[in-house]
């Protein structure tokens, strides 16, 4: 079982930006689809965003644009760029990281991280 650690949640206003980061605790062997996924208040679970082991990536219509998720330069580690946030991005967003040859659903990923809280006020 790989952890993941995510970072850099926060409290911004409308139309301003954060990013998060997602790390495994730990060592891992060969290299992960990637994805963030988040959920809101009283929500399920949704996919945001994924990159492939190959490089390929895929978006939520509600975040395309404004969101861009890439690798680090450490072994299954990435980012999640997220611009003209709006209060309905409001949520605890998860990172992910698995092997299936899909990538936008929660069952694609064995891993997950804790979260990391993301308010955004009006």
């Amino acid at each position: 079982q790989v952890q993941l650690v995510e970072s850099g949640g926060g409290l911004v206003q409308a139309g301003g930006s954060l990013r998060l980061f997602c790390a495994p605790a730990g060592r891992t062997v060969g290299t992960f689809n990637m994805a963030w996924f988040r959920q809101g208040p009283g929500k399920e679970r949704e996919f945001v965003t994924a990159i492939t082991w190959g490089g390929n990536t895929y978006y939520a219509e509600s975040v395309k644009g404004r969101f861009t998720i890439s690798r680090g330069s450490a072994r299954n580690t990435v980012y999640l760029q997220m611009n003209s946030l709006k209060p309905e991005d409001t949520a605890v967003y998860y990172c992910a990281a698995g092997s299936s040859s899909s990538a936008t659903m929660t069952s694609d990923y064995l891993h997950w991280g804790q979260g990391t809280q993301v308010a955004v006020s009006s």
